[in-house]
């Protein structure tokens, strides 16, 4: 009867949980992304007098 290769099947374990630190961790950046696009807008600041510029959105 052959032997069990522990080693094969614990790193296969560590490649899994490294795969899905990985995908968290970029499901994570992402919605932080979002959150900076789609909730507030950032004031954009008019570079000849320091004061927040406003932006007009063409709703079309």
């Amino acid at each position: 009867m052959a032997k069990t290769n522990f080693q094969y099947e614990k790193r296969q374990r560590e490649l899994e949980k490294k795969r899905k630190a990985d995908e968290k961790a970029r499901k994570k950046q992402e919605a932080k992304q979002h959150k900076g696009e789609g909730g507030e807008e950032s004031p954009v600041l008019d570079e000849d007098s320091g004061e927040e510029a406003r932006q007009e959105h063409d709703p079309a």
